[in-house]
């Protein structure tokens, strides 16, 4: 199955907008650049660009490794006592781990770090799933089963049993490498 990205000028253009506030399709536009490891570079030549370069000062913006590997991965809600249960028996047939991410629609700590997980589960995905929980919607029974005191905890399940958690209660990127330890770890 083939991967399509979008044209080298769509790319191109994006890098431009943001590096530079301009984007000249003709002239001394920009153009995109590959590299050995299938990563791309964006380079804006100095003429034709709003803002004054001195001659031959090129600008470069990375693009990253690989696109596709960029694109977050949404989480699924779980809703309910009875949908846990499923997703917990379909993981344990699978031999499947799930990341749960406990959280509340009011706290800005587990709205910040939602985004970030999406990004994580492109990372691991198909081995892993990632779901969402949010506490005020389910019953208090489901938030007692997962053991939480604390919001947000992203807590790692394997065969229908609760393996670890992290408590994210301090910075984001700090959380974020305590979670991929936490899968290495336990996967």
């Amino acid at each position: 199955m083939a991967i399509l990205a979008p044209s080298s000028r769509i790319l191109c253009r994006r890098v431009c907008l943001r590096e530079q506030g301009t984007h000249q399709s003709k002239g001394g536009g920009c153009s995109l650049v590959s590299v050995n490891g299938g990563g791309f570079f964006a380079v804006m030549g100095s003429e034709g660009s709003r803002r004054r370069r001195s001659r031959g000062e090129v600008k470069v913006g990375a693009l990253g490794p690989d696109l596709s590997r960029a694109m977050p991965i949404k989480m699924e809600e779980i809703k309910g006592v009875e949908e846990f249960d499923e997703i917990l028996g379909r993981s344990q047939e699978l031999a499947q781990p799930i990341v749960i991410e406990w959280m509340a629609a009011w706290c800005r700590k587990c709205i910040y770090l939602k985004p970030k997980l999406e990004k994580l589960a492109a990372e691991y995905h198909p081995r892993i799933k990632f779901f969402f929980i949010d506490v005020n919607k389910v019953p208090q029974a489901l938030v007692k089963r997962g053991n939480i005191s604390k919001m947000p905890t992203i807590q790692i399940w394997k065969d229908g049993e609760w393996i670890a958690e992290v408590i994210g209660g301090h910075k984001a990127w700090l959380v974020m490498d305590e979670v991929r330890e936490m899968i290495q770890k336990h996967i």
